[in-house]
C-alpha cells in the first residue's frame, strides 16, 4: 500500500502556490472509493517559510497498509519571491515500523547530505548518512509550490526538467508538460472544466505503472491551487483521483 502515499505526496506537491493557504483533499480509487486523505499547510513571511503536509490511508487502504501515515515538512527561505530548501523531512509510520529521512541542503557548497534511520518495535533497524549525487534549491514540495513562478503556462506544448531533492528514485528529475489545446478534450473529459483553470501534467518514471511512465493530470486554478488530479495507469489501482474539499 506505499504506493497510495506516492500518489497522496505528489498530488499534495502540486497543489499549493499562494502566501498563506490550508487545503485538504480526498484520495479515491474506483469502486473501493476513498483510500486516504492529506492536508496541508504553507506558513511563509518575506524571509522564510514551513510547509507541512500530513497524509494518511482511511477505509479499506488503512487496514491493508497497517495505518500507514506520513508527515512531510519542508524549511527554509525566501529568494526573489522563490521559496528554497534549507531542510526537507520525510516520517513514515505503518505498524510496528517507523522511518524518518532528513535531508540538508548546502547552498553554500551546493551539496545535499541524507540522514536516514529507521525502527522496529521502538528498537533502531538501520541508520545511515550520504550525500545524493545532485544539488538543488527544491525540494519536492518548493518545486511544485513555485511551479507558477517557473513556467510560462501560456505555451501550449512545452516540456520542463527541474531537479528535486526527495526524487533520487528518478535521478533527482521531475518533469513538467503544458498541454496543448487540441489535448484539452481529454483533460476536461478527466478532470472537469472552468474558466479560471488551466492544465498540467506532471510525469512520472517509477515501477508503479503499467505503462512505463505516470501521468499526473491536473487542472489547477489561478490562485495556483488544483482542484482536481487524475493519476493513471497505477498497477492494481487503474486511475487514482483526488479532488479538493
Amino acid at each position: 500500500m506505499k504506493n497510495i502515499f506516492l500518489v497522496l505526496t505528489l498530488l499534495l506537491g502540486v497543489t499549493l502556490n499562494a502566501e498563506t493557504i490550508k487545503a485538504d483533499y480526498k484520495v479515491e480509487f474506483g469502486i473501493i472509493g476513498e483510500i486516504g486523505i492529506a492536508n496541508a499547510v504553507l506558513t511563509r513571511d518575506e524571509n522564510s517559510y514551513e510547509i507541512d503536509v500530513q497524509l494518511k490511508a482511511t477505509g479499506l487502504a488503512k487496514t491493508l497498509s497497517g495505518g500507514r501515515t506520513e508527515h512531510h515538512i519542508s524549511k527554509g527561505h525566501i529568494e526573489n519571491g522563490l521559496m528554497v530548501s534549507d531542510l526537507y523531512q520525510v516520517i513514515k509510520s505503518h505498524g510496528s515500523k517507523t522511518s524518518n529521512k532528513v535531508y540538508t541542503i548546502d547552498h553554500k557548497n551546493k551539496t545535499v547530505t541524507k540522514k536516514y534511520k529507521s525502527w522496529k518495535n521502538g528498537k533502531v533497524k538501520s541508520e545511515s548518512t550520504e550525500k545524493l549525487k545532485f544539488y538543488s534549491k527544491d525540494d519536492l514540495l518548493t518545486l511544485y509550490f513555485n511551479l507558477n513562478k517557473k513556467i510560462d503556462r501560456t505555451k501550449e506544448n512545452k516540456h520542463y526538467t527541474f531537479l528535486a531533492v526527495g526524487a533520487e528514485k528518478q535521478d533527482g528529475k521531475a518533469e513538467i508538460y503544458i498541454p496543448k489545446k487540441s489535448e484539452y478534450s481529454e483533460y476536461k473529459k478527466m478532470l472537469g472544466e472552468n474558466n479560471n483553470s488551466w492544465y498540467a501534467q506532471a510525469i512520472i518514471h517509477q515501477n508503479i505503472f503499467s505503462s512505463d511512465k505516470g501521468e499526473l493530470m491536473l487542472r489547477i486554478g489561478d490562485d495556483g491551487v488544483t482542484q482536481k488530479a487524475v493519476l493513471k495507469d497505477l498497477i492494481f489501482f487503474g486511475d487514482v483521483r483526488a479532488t479538493k474539499l
